[in-house]
């Protein structure tokens, strides 16, 4: 497929239009696996719901892509199936596994795209953009984005004032989970600093589970622990300049990350299953191996989407057996969060297409995923009380608290780099993880990739 090696815009634009997040989530808080699968949905007629009139689409069909599989390809099939009945349309899904941007490179190319795509980089929208290979959405869901959304979410979505993207997911990514009955055998409590959060492992650790599962063949868990030890060791400045490559991967504020967390990674008695079993989980092994019913691990790190797993895959409680703190503050540093988001884009822009983005800009198709779990979403108009317990309003407060509130980095760069299996920072990561002491040869190589994805 053809690369792409257009920059993203830089991070301190983000900076500028994210810190927004924290006075949405407040305003809506206290207002009223890799393989490609297929699913097909329709119905018949049309219908009137409470985002408006929807249009008879009986006889069009419509395909999404997006990476979701498992549980989070379940709860969006259900917004899919209610468009379907609403429209009368014909609705395909498929999931692209992680390298989603390999997957739609090659469809355009060859000239048959999906109708929307669901993307979880805004470098990958970017760069879509760039090449003309997104439709301009703003006569088609403007008004609703304007409506629903904060501010930032519109900037997110557009690049150079052009709206592209509705973004119909976010997610809080600096979330710890920990199983409760372990914490309580162990005597190991809930840590506020790094020091302390390796001081309760040693605990957990000395009563018999080794604590720390890590989804490792899954490289963006990799570089979502990366990012949020990075934001608290280095500070948002220079978090921005690495995520725009105008610092180095070879800089010290980047080794000396990647040493702090070597005290989890390189430990034996802190690493579930060792350096092996950490290489082959993936996302969900990872967590099902903290909250299964033979629990091999008692903490595992990722974002809110781990409550939706451990309701689907496990017979624990969220909220009960599972429950989760905050990323634990480095030497001193603030209250910090990494958000990311998944945005759809119409790439063929068909009257089904249109219907569809402009449904995915509404309430109601938020809050038929937001009432299964798992889920936040952006849109201010979602009614809180939908989401289905205490923990997910848990999850939007930490995410308004935030001092300090970042894009996932590794989304904000060219997916050549920051998303794709097996290349640049996920493979630079998983390299680290196998290898927590060969900080120097790893992040020169890093920096290689970097620059070659960034066209330095």
């Amino acid at each position: 497929m053809k690369k792409y090696h257009v920059k993203p815009r830089g991070a301190r634009f983000f900076l500028v239009v994210l810190i927004a997040v924290v006075a949405m989530i407040a305003a809506a808080c206290s207002s009223s696996s890799d393989t490609t699968t297929t699913q097909e949905t329709g119905g018949e007629g049309s219908t009137t719901t409470a985002a408006g009139s929807m249009p008879d689409l009986s006889g069009q069909s419509v395909e999404v892509a997006a990476v979701w599989s498992g549980n989070e390809q379940a709860n969006f099939q259900k917004v899919l199936d209610q468009f379907a009945s609403d429209t009368g349309a014909s609705v395909t899904f498929t999931s692209t596994g992680d390298d989603i941007a390999t997957v739609l490179g090659t469809s355009i190319e060859g000239g048959s795209p999906p109708t929307v795509a669901i993307l979880p980089q805004p470098g990958l929208l970017n760069e879509l953009a760039s090449k003309g290979s997104l439709t301009d959405i703003g006569p088609i869901a403007g008004d609703l984005v304007d409506q629903n959304y904060a501010p930032v979410w519109r900037d997110l979505g557009s690049v150079d004032g052009t709206l592209y993207g509705v973004w119909f997911k976010a997610a809080n990514k600096s979330t710890v989970w920990y199983n409760t009955q372990l914490f309580d055998d162990a005597g190991a409590t809930v840590p506020a600093t790094w020091d302390d959060f390796l001081t309760q492992a040693k605990k957990i650790s000395d009563s018999g589970i080794t604590p720390v599962s890590v989804g490792g063949a899954d490289g963006w868990t990799l570089t979502d622990w990366f990012e949020n030890v990075y934001l608290r060791t280095a500070g948002p400045d220079m978090y921005d300049q690495l995520t725009t490559n105008d610092i180095q991967w070879t800089d010290q504020s980047v080794k000396d990350a990647l040493s702090k967390l070597a005290d989890v990674f390189g430990d034996p008695a802190l690493l579930s299953g060792g350096v092996d079993t950490a290489l082959q989980n993936g996302f969900v092994p990872s967590v099902t191996r903290v909250f299964g019913d033979s629990p091999e691990a008692a903490i595992v790190y990722e974002g809110d989407f781990v409550a939706g797993v451990i309701s689907d895959e496990t017979n624990s409680v969220v909220g009960t057996d599972a429950l989760f703190f905050a990323f634990p503050s480095i030497d001193g540093s603030e209250p910090s969060v990494v958000g990311g988001g998944d945005v759809a884009v119409l790439l063929d822009d068909t009257p089904a297409g249109q219907a569809l983005i402009q449904y995915l800009a509404t309430p109601e198709a938020a809050e038929i995923w937001a009432s299964n779990g798992g889920f936040v979403s952006p849109n201010k108009a979602v009614d809180p009380a939908v989401y289905p317990d205490d923990i997910t309003r848990q999850i939007a407060t930490e995410l308004a608290g935030a001092t300090v509130f970042r894009f996932d980095m590794s989304d904000l760069q060219p997916p050549e780099f920051g998303g794709t299996p097996g290349q640049g920072s996920w493979a630079g990561l998983q390299d680290f993880l196998a290898h927590p002491t060969e900080i120097d040869r790893i992040t020169q190589e890093m920096a290689d990739a970097a620059n070659k994805a960034f066209g330095g």
